[in-house]
């Protein structure tokens, strides 16, 4: 007898998670003034409705927290290229305020879950598919704090030793390829990897390289979106790559929606951060011209050709020194001398020089 109730014990299942099965045609629990069958269809239009309303909050929510990480992404991208104290404090505090509405709707999303999950089965819910859904596990590893130096150390290493790689993804146009091609180099998928496709966008726009840079802009955008949702899901941007393709596949109005805004609006910063570098080239470029043609006095003889009187500009264009000094001495003594020595000091006239001292500006 005692075998008999160990061998029960083994062998019996435990069946406790069938009983609370709904069921709308439940013989037990009829009324004598209304149609049995009525009674049943109505029932499971009820359950239906509730079920509906259920999905209908599940959507929502899921909209919400889409929407959400699109706008804090947005944003902290928007913070990279803030210059001023008083701006990026603003998108901080936005970027908060955004972060603490994604944290209650995840919140809400939990909640739904396990409503979901304590509801009782019923012939619509019993037969799902129970392995459409993917978990990642969260990790988070121990990392050593660097310093901002060692940081950017770390960061040149990387580029360097992985520019071809890193361009190679650039090229991509589709999202198979793309997601294939990070499957097969994880590496690849962090933030060094972004910093070099923006700095590569910055400088193809100065080579005037417009079509490639975009194509170029467009990677930059999906690895950045790719980290943004590794920052909010807490895992390595690795374990995302699989869900940002999937969704990116099935054209996703507002997901797409919210990634060509971004990714415009980063080739606007992308053409502006090009124009800037540009200018301030061609500045130091000229500067750089300028201290070279400055004279034993510290003037520009550019300058001081452009600010002579014309009479003495035709000297120096025929290269006539008794026209110069006929000129000089034909004029007040005061301006004379005043002329003379900015000639002097930007080496346009050379005092005892020879006849050819009297030249015209270099161009």
């Amino acid at each position: 007898k005692q075998w008999y109730q160990r061998r029960v014990a083994i062998t019996a299942g435990d069946y406790s998670k069938w009983k609370d099965i709904e069921i709308s045609d439940d013989e037990d629990d009829t009324h004598p003034n209304i149609d049995t069958p009525s009674l049943f269809r109505w029932r499971h239009q009820a359950r239906v409705e509730r079920m509906g309303e259920f999905e209908k909050q599940k959507n929502e929510t899921k909209e919400k927290l889409e929407s959400t990480q699109v706008e804090l992404t947005k944003l902290r991208n928007k913070l990279r290229e803030a210059d001023q104290d008083t701006e990026k404090k603003q998108i901080e505090q936005d970027i908060e305020k955004l972060s603490n509405q994604f944290h209650e709707w995840k919140g809400k999303e939990s909640e739904l879950a396990k409503q979901e999950k304590l509801a009782p089965w019923n012939i619509d819910t019993i037969c799902r598919d129970g392995f459409s859904k993917t978990t990642v596990n969260k990790s988070k590893p121990v990392e050593k704090e660097l310093t901002e130096d060692e940081r950017h150390e770390q960061t040149v290493s990387f580029m360097e030793k992985y520019k071809e790689e890193i361009k190679k993804f650039g090229f991509y146009s589709k999202w198979e390829d793309s997601k294939q091609y990070l499957l097969d180099n994880p590496h690849l998928a962090c933030e060094d990897t972004a910093s070099y496709l923006t700095c590569w966008c910055v400088n193809l726009e100065m080579e005037e390289k417009h079509d490639l840079m975009k194509q170029v802009a467009h990677q930059t955008i999906v690895m950045q979106y790719i980290l943004e949702l590794a920052k909010t899901m807490e895992v390595p941007p690795i374990a995302c790559v699989p869900s940002f393709f999937t969704k990116i596949a099935k054209c996703d109005d507002k997901y797409m929606e919210g990634f060509n805004l971004e990714l415009n609006a980063f080739i606007g910063r992308i053409e502006k951060r090009s124009k800037e570098k540009m200018d301030k080239l061609m500045k130091e470029a000229e500067e750089e011209e300028r201290q070279k043609r400055l004279g034993p006095g510290g003037l520009d003889p550019v300058e001081v050709y452009e600010e002579l009187p014309d009479e003495l500009k035709k000297c120096f264009d025929t290269k006539d020194v008794q026209l110069l000094q006929d000129t000089l001495l034909a004029m007040p003594k005061d301006e004379a001398e005043q002329w003379l020595q900015k000639c002097v000091d930007s080496g346009l006239w050379v005092p005892g020089g020879n006849d050819e001292s009297a030249s015209a500006p270099p161009e």
